[in-house]
Parts: structure tokens; sequence; C-alpha cells
């Protein structure tokens, strides 16, 4: 109460908002103890002004929630769509099944049964930005068609960006026909399923913000997901496998600690460790990474990585982490990270578009005096 400058009242209502989390003192069990980033972070923000720009700046860096949306949230390290968490949904469902929950649809999914040929040659990657390129040059915008018209189009891009990936068109669930293409048997499917839907969303953001920003004008739901799809492929983004990956094949050639303690000696962060929105731990590469069972050195890394660091595995590594253990393409986990969050990309292209608001926040210009 005093780090924050409030009565207990108002401490109180942060904890019951989740803002501030709390849990009985052990040695006292009429006392509370409260997390102390969650405390230092409400201080920071109480000791920045409050004037409209200074919050407007705070909200883009892993700031104040900027938009309403009723599609994901995390809350005490966990994750769910809408409402249900999505750990628990990945034992069992499909990314189909789960692409109609968070669109907020129900029952069977509506789509083209007959779809063009995916894009021939090139990489994965290629076939998958020229697939949507193509829709999204010839698609009608969005803004004013029927809802069941976006439904069926929604189900279908899923499907049309599968195809792409596959580098062929057929049926099956979308786990499936990823995992034939990438020659896998049963048990890689199901831990492909289990990947997608733990991928399809994840709140606001950067690629899915993109979206966003591309709905909000009206634009086709496949330019929204090719806007999405543009941001996911930065290195800071979807791009981070490439980063963990080259974490992996150090710690393969000069041991899991000596390749941690190089990286902590010269200032640099450990990929595929850490996430902002979970303090503790990813749930997401927690729930993954038992399915795979990981071991040898994969495992040595992750012990090594937490003991030094002091920071839990994130999905970066668990989806590395699977692609080096069922030895799918290098470009693989990019892939599924693009299929999965479509899934998430158009949900939150519709929900955008029912609003009817363009996205269009101001620059805070910090250049040359104007000319008289």
């Amino acid at each position: 109460m005093e780090r924050l400058g409030v009565r207990s009242q108002t401490l109180y209502a942060y904890v019951s908002r989740g803002r501030v989390r709390a849990e009985p003192d052990p040695t006292e069990p009429r006392r509370s103890r409260y997390r102390a980033s969650d405390v230092a972070a409400l201080t920071a923000r109480k000791a920045r002004s409050r004037k409209v720009m200074d919050v407007a700046s705070s909200a883009i860096a892993w700031g104040e929630p900027v938009l309403a949306s009723a599609i994901t949230t995390t809350v005490d390290g966990r994750l769910f769509y809408r409402g249900r968490d999505a750990v628990l949904l990945a034992e069992t469902e499909t990314l189909e099944a789960v692409a109609r929950l968070l669109r907020g649809g129900h029952g069977v999914a509506l789509k083209v049964v007959e779809r063009p040929a995916p894009p021939r040659g090139g990489t994965m990657r290629e076939r998958a930005f020229a697939a949507l390129a193509d829709r999204a040059g010839i698609d009608a915008p969005a803004r004013g068609r029927a809802p069941l018209a976006l439904a069926a189009e929604a189900a279908t891009l899923l499907d049309m960006l599968t195809d792409a990936v596959a580098g062929v068109t057929s049926g099956g669930a979308i786990h499936e026909r990823l995992g034939r293409a990438w020659g896998q048997g049963p048990r890689g499917w199901d831990l492909i399923r289990r990947a997608l839907v733990l991928l399809a969303d994840h709140e606001l953001n950067a690629s899915t913000f993109a979206a966003r920003v591309a709905a909000s004008t009206g634009a086709s739901l496949s330019a929204a997901a090719l806007a999405g799809l543009c941001a996911l492929s930065g290195p800071l983004h979807g791009g981070m496998a490439a980063r963990v990956k080259a974490l992996i094949q150090e710690a393969e050639r000069i041991g899991a600690e000596a390749a941690v303690d190089a990286r902590i000696a010269q200032g640099s962060p450990l990929p595929g460790f850490g996430h902002q929105l979970y303090p503790d731990t990813d749930p997401r590469a927690e729930a993954l990474l038992a399915a795979l069972g990981a071991t040898g050195p994969l495992e040595d890394l992750r012990l090594a990585a937490e003991r030094a660091g002091g920071r839990r595995v994130n999905i970066d590594f668990a989806l590395v982490a699977m692609g080096e253990t069922l030895r799918l393409p290098d470009d693989a986990p990019f892939m599924l990270f693009a299929v999965a969050r479509c899934a998430g990309w158009i949900a939150h292209a519709l929900e955008q578009m029912q609003t009817g608001e363009l996205i269009r926040p101001r620059a805070r210009y910090v250049g040359a005096d104007p000319e008289a």
C-alpha cells in the first residue's frame, strides 16, 4: 500500500481485477503476499504522467489495453479463447473447431468445397504469401457483406493457406494434411494439432494488430490475413524460431551450459525463454513440451537456460523442439505459426469490422519546427 500510495480497499480492488496477484502467506494464514512484479508495474504506471499523449505512447509497447475484444485474454498465467482454456482445448480440439470458436460461430464450418490449386514451386513460405496475395488482389471488400458469406470465406481461406503450405489440395483435417506433407504418422499429426490450437490466437500481438488495422478499412479478409502474415514474418515475431534454432545448434556444438553462459556473458538475450505476458511460465510451451516428451540435448538446454537465466521456456522454444524431434522441415515452426494464427487474424478482422471504426492513431511529432 505504501509503494502504491493507496488504501487497503484499492489494493483489494486491484487483486479482484487481476492487476495484482495475491496468495496466502504460508507462515501466517491471516496475511497475504502480493506479487512484487505486479506491484512494481502498477507503481511505474502511477509514476508516469497521465497526460493523454503519455498514456497513448505507453500503450504501444506492452502497455495499457487499447482495443476492446471478446476473443482472447490471459489471466493468472493461463490463455483463454472466448473464456475456454486454450491448453484444455488443445487436448481434444482441431484448429478448425477452435477457429469457429474464435469467430464466435457454432456448428459445422461453412466453406467452399472446390478450391483452386495452390501456387506451384517455391518454398512453403513463398507459396503461403503468394496464395494470400492472389486472393487479396481479387476478393471483394468485407465491409457490408453478409455474415454467412464471410463465415464461409473465413473457413475457405484457412484451407487455402494450408494447401499452399502443404503444396497440394487435399481433404482431411488441417493437422493431418500438414502431417502428411511433412512425412508424419499419427503421433506427429497429434502434436501438430496441439501446436495449431495453442497458437491460434494470442490477444493483440503485432500481427493481429496489423490484421485489425487492415480490416478496419473494410478490406477483404484475405487482405487482413496477408497483413498479419507480413507482420508475422519479422525476426521479433514469427521469425524468432530461427534464433532459437541457432541457440540449439550452438548448444549441440559446445554444450548446453557453455552456450547459455556465453550468451549471458555477452549480455545477449536467450531466444525461446521468457514472455512478457507470463511472469512464471508460458502455458502453451509447457503443454506442448509435455506432449512431446523432449529429452536429451533439448532438455539439457532448457534446464541450463532456466537455471542461469531464471526464465522459463516460451512457445518459440517448444515449436523448435517439436520440429527438431519430429524432423520437420526447417521452416515448419514458422508455417505452423502462420496457419494457426490465420484463424485468429480472421476472427479479429471480423470483430474489428463489426465495430465500424477505422483504426487511425495520431503521431506525436518530434521533428524539425515547421517553416513559418
